[in-house]
């Protein structure tokens, strides 16, 4: 079955396509899409992957699923589209950046110049249902995202994790720390942001040492 990614990616996780569960749920997704109204567009699901060939991830950041509003999610985690007001995660995240490197707040949430950068903005679950936040989970897609961060962590070394709360930090049991950098702080969401998780985390220069330290290109947050 042919599935629409980016072909670095096809080698990586070419057996993961052929699978029973995978199949059934690329049937559930196409049948989702055409009786309701779904998120992100059909031909961005894949964008993570478009954006960020897996020869180039240095950085990988998990999220749990599309924003579900109209017009929000662009497949990339915490990432909104050009126009669109910044969710309450991505105001925090840009806080965070702001006091942490002294990158000033962006005129935009969308977060494409990351993944263009090495940055995969993973979901752990790639699609859901207009107004119906988690309505795509358990169908398929965490099995998936299990073994896209399985496949970097085996074929790759280097990259740094930044796990963000405790669904993230549950997907982080794929990772082999001996050969990578694992991150974790709550969640920039204003209920976990505001009783002090989030803020001060330091995580976007701690990124950018390690990069340094392993003679990897830094990312301009």
């Amino acid at each position: 079955m042919a599935v629409n990614i980016e072909e670095s990616w096809k080698k990586v996780l070419a057996q993961e396509f052929e699978t029973p569960y995978f199949k059934e749920l690329i049937n559930f997704v196409k049948e989702e899409y055409q009786k309701n109204r779904c998120f992100p567009k059909g031909n961005e699901i894949f964008a993570a992957f478009e954006y960020c060939k897996f020869e180039d991830v240095k950085v990988v950041i998990i999220g749990q699923d599309p924003y579900h509003g109209v017009g929000q999610a662009n497949g990339l985690c915490f990432s909104v589209n050009n126009g669109i007001a910044m969710p309450p995660s991505l105001l925090n995240i840009f806080k965070e950046i702001e006091s942490d490197v002294g990158t000033p707040f962006p005129s935009n949430g969308n977060l494409e110049r990351w993944a263009k950068q090495g940055v995969l903005l993973l979901n752990a679950t790639l699609t859901v249902r207009a107004h119906e936040a988690g309505s795509h989970q358990k169908k398929g897609w965490e099995q998936f995202t299990d073994a896209v961060i399985k496949a970097i962590s085996t074929n790759k070394k280097d990259v740094v994790f930044l796990l963000w709360g405790g669904f993230a930090k549950k997907k982080g049991a794929k990772i082999d720390t001996t050969k990578h950098c694992v991150l974790t702080s709550g969640h920039p969401s204003p209920l976990s942001a505001n009783r002090g998780y989030w803020f001060g985390n330091k995580h976007f220069s701690k990124t950018n040492e390690y990069l340094s330290e392993t003679n990897q290109s830094t990312i301009i947050w």
